[in-house]
């Protein structure tokens, strides 16, 4: 399993996500903006409206920025034990720690990407190969960690 394949794929994922968040926010600043200078205060709420969703797309933005910046970060050296930037096999299927992501296919294989946060890895965190852990009453084993 090739885990820089799988980081550069994630990295360009949240890239074109980010990209997305910036078009919108730019384009949106630019309603808002035409709307002041041609509208009456009467529309004062409108613009308000505008504003809040700006904000709401920068929180966004934030989130991704920080999601691409941890993703960066990680070494794609074999791990010894689960942790944050591990790609773990179970008899369930492959999960990579980094970030919330979702699936990601590498090789027509599915990969899920979570976040650390989440109740799986938190189950897996500091086991090795050949360990078992429980998620959901559901016991799982750990094949293999890169």
């Amino acid at each position: 399993m090739n885990k820089s394949e799988l980081l550069q794929i994630i990295q360009n994922k949240l890239s074109e996500k980010i990209e997305n968040l910036e078009r919108l926010i730019a384009e949106t600043r630019a309603a808002n903006n035409e709307t002041k200078s041609s509208m009456g205060d009467k529309y004062e709420t409108g613009r308000e409206r505008v504003q809040q969703e700006i904000n709401n797309l920068q929180i966004q933005l934030n989130a991704f920025s920080n999601s691409l910046n941890m993703v960066k970060n990680i070494n794609p050296v074999p791990h010894q034990s689960i942790g944050f930037g591990s790609l773990v096999q179970t008899e369930n299927g492959k999960f990579f720690i980094t970030v919330s992501w979702g699936e990601v296919r590498l090789n027509g294989e599915k990969i899920f990407v979570i976040s650390t946060e989440s109740p799986l890895a938190k189950a897996m965190h500091g086991k090795k190969a050949g360990e078992t852990f429980i998620v959901n009453n559901i016991g799982q084993t750990i094949k293999n960690i890169w």
